[in-house]
């Protein structure tokens, strides 16, 4: 069957239609500029439809005393200290600008009885600050973006898989990739490209990303140009995942199970959190959480799943149905549990990548000309424990801050550089991996990757598990040399599982080398070897095959900042 290739040519392109890509394109298109954006999933079901709990911006709607300072300060104060202060203050700065464009979008907030939007507490904020569209906001979110984007007639190509970007000379020109429904070819010549594909969660074998989400290839799209990454051992636990049937594996169940008065117990139906934090119990915050319901499981006190019960039955019926519909819903449909009677089983479960590509905070551009990085795919913000609701901000500002930027770039070119080469190279690695009838299956060394990262570099880590599991990559990356790509009539998921294949196994070894580096305990990442946080390693990692690890200081908190920093309580509020 001969190839079909499909040629474009944009200014910007823009990899991943969830909401980072989509606000950067929205940016480029009011201003006039070409852009297209390219999604490997349906731009109505990206992973940021399904962030529930709110957007941070100090409004100060609820709380008249709230400033973009205070956000700052609470959000590296939650961050132990790794986060970016420049990136923090931009975030923070930028956050009520956030809001006012999805306002002129047409999103519909949640509001006071007098018109002001409402604001809630979400974890470690000092001030209520949460913005929320009911408990959908994630969702919401996505829904204004796009009809924003079709209103300015952006194109948005769904089912894309982008393999590869092209690089001559240290500067991107385009991108290549096919559509995983036929297998046209597509190669996108353009002067700056977005990547706004994700994190690398789905390295893991419990998620809360689905199959195609989260698997690394912003990772691997950087890298492979000549960009670097940032802090990819520091991956947010969240407590609780529901761990059957196997293929949702890691879907959520909402903290407000919790905050609303959900009880956890371990199999021999002990209240195990007043062990971890008996003052605030099961409202402590998630990394504590996480690790208490991972140590219960570890020492042989979880359920025969490898999991701990979290229990909401004894509240009123009338509570769950209005407070956690979703929760309700999510596990009759999945296993047939009626919450009001049975408790949940669950375990820690992966769910968001505070590293990523490194980029710089004022504009989110990464060591290669030309190609920026903005929401999971970057890092900078979040450090070592990620304050609830900031991510969808995060998202938002860059998303317009890159625009710009890219906008900017693409203007001070004289001309738009090219390589025959680097496009061959790129055409050749498709045709490389569709040629490949080895009998190594895709699927298997996946599930060998998720299963290496889950037993060796989980909730907790200590430095004979992480050297193990380079052993074990370093097998897994032998094997993979004898792989079969079989498409099939159902499309080019083969090709797509490969290429997901290659991605895991670099972003695995970039947090297996990072984790053993980081000898220190610090909010997410927990050494058993090294219990306390260490001062020399308030540094950030910055990795890259050609260098391995490399150590890099973080800026001086501002004084306006620091002296905000105090310790934020969190009695009676879900602590995120």
């Amino acid at each position: 069957m001969p190839i079909t290739e499909q040629r474009l040519a944009t200014t910007v392109l823009v990899i991943g239609t969830g909401g980072a890509g989509l606000r950067a394109a929205i940016e480029l298109a009011e201003a006039g500029i070409d852009v297209i954006a390219v999604g490997k999933r349906p731009k109505e079901d990206t992973h940021t439809s399904l962030a529930a709990g709110g957007i941070n911006a100090a409004l100060a709607t609820m709380d008249p005393e709230d400033t973009w300072q205070q956000h700052a300060a609470d959000t590296l104060k939650e961050s132990y200290l790794l986060g970016d202060p420049r990136t923090a203050e931009i975030v923070t700065q930028g956050a009520a600008l956030g809001i006012d464009d999805l306002e002129r979008y047409g999103m519909a907030f949640a509001r006071e009885g007098d018109g002001r939007i409402s604001q809630r507490f979400f974890g470690a904020h000092k001030f209520r600050r949460t913005a929320f569209a009911g408990d959908y906001t994630g969702l919401e979110i996505q829904r204004t973006l796009i009809r924003r984007a079709s209103q300015l007639d952006i194109p948005m190509l769904d089912s894309v898989y982008i393999t590869r970007l092209l690089v001559h000379d240290g500067a991107v020109f385009g991108a290549y990739g096919f559509d995983l429904n036929n297998g046209t070819r597509y190669l996108v010549h353009a002067d700056a490209v977005i990547l706004a594909a994700g994190g690398h969660t789905r390295i893991w074998r419990r998620t809360s990303s689905r199959r195609d989400e989260n698997t690394g290839d912003s990772f691997r799209l950087a890298v492979e140009a000549g960009a670097r990454l940032r802090d990819p051992e520091l991956v947010q636990f969240h407590p609780s995942g529901i761990i059957e049937p196997e293929n949702a594996a890691g879907t959520l169940v909402s903290e407000a199970a919790r905050g609303e008065g959900g009880i956890l117990r371990n199999a021999l139906g002990e209240r195990y959190m007043s062990r971890y934090d008996p003052q605030r119990m099961e409202l402590s915050t998630r990394d504590r959480v996480a690790l208490a319901s991972y140590t219960e499981i570890k020492e042989g006190r979880g359920t025969p799943n490898g999991g701990v019960w979290l229990d909401v039955s004894h509240l009123p019926r009338q509570t769950i149905m209005n407070r956690l519909p979703r929760v309700y819903q999510t596990l009759l449909e999945l296993q047939m549990l009626d919450i009001t009677r049975d408790p949940i089983e669950v375990a820690p479960t992966a769910h968001y990548s505070m590293g990523g590509v490194w980029v710089r905070p004022e504009d989110h551009s990464t060591d290669v000309r030309g190609l920026y990085a903005i929401g999971e795919a970057s890092s900078g913000l979040h450090g070592a424990n990620r304050l609830g609701g900031n991510s969808l901000i995060e998202l938002l500002v860059y998303g317009r801050i890159t625009g710009q930027a890219a906008a900017a770039y693409s203007e001070s070119l004289t001309a738009q550089p090219r390589s025959a080469a680097a496009v061959a190279q790129a055409r050749a690695e498709v045709d490389e991996l569709l040629a490949a009838d080895g009998p190594e299956n895709v699927r298997a060394l996946q599930r060998a990757i998720r299963n290496t990262m889950t037993e060796h570099a989980g909730v907790v880590r200590d430095e004979q598990g992480l050297r193990t599991g380079l052993a074990e990559l370093d097998t897994i990356e032998k094997r993979m040399e004898n792989i079969g790509v079989h498409p099939d009539i159902a499309g080019f998921q083969d090709l797509a599982h490969a290429f997901d294949l290659k991605s895991a196994a670099l972003a695995a070894r970039a947090t297996l080398e990072a984790a053993l580096e980081r000898r220190e305990t610090r909010g997410c990442h927990n050494r058993s070897d090294f219990p306390d946080m260490d001062p020399a390693l308030r540094v950030n990692l910055v990795w890259s095959p050609a260098t391995g690890i490399t150590r890099e200081s973080i800026p001086p908190v501002p004084d306006e900042i620091a002296a905000l920093m105090v310790d934020v309580t969190t009695d009676g509020k879900l602590v995120e």
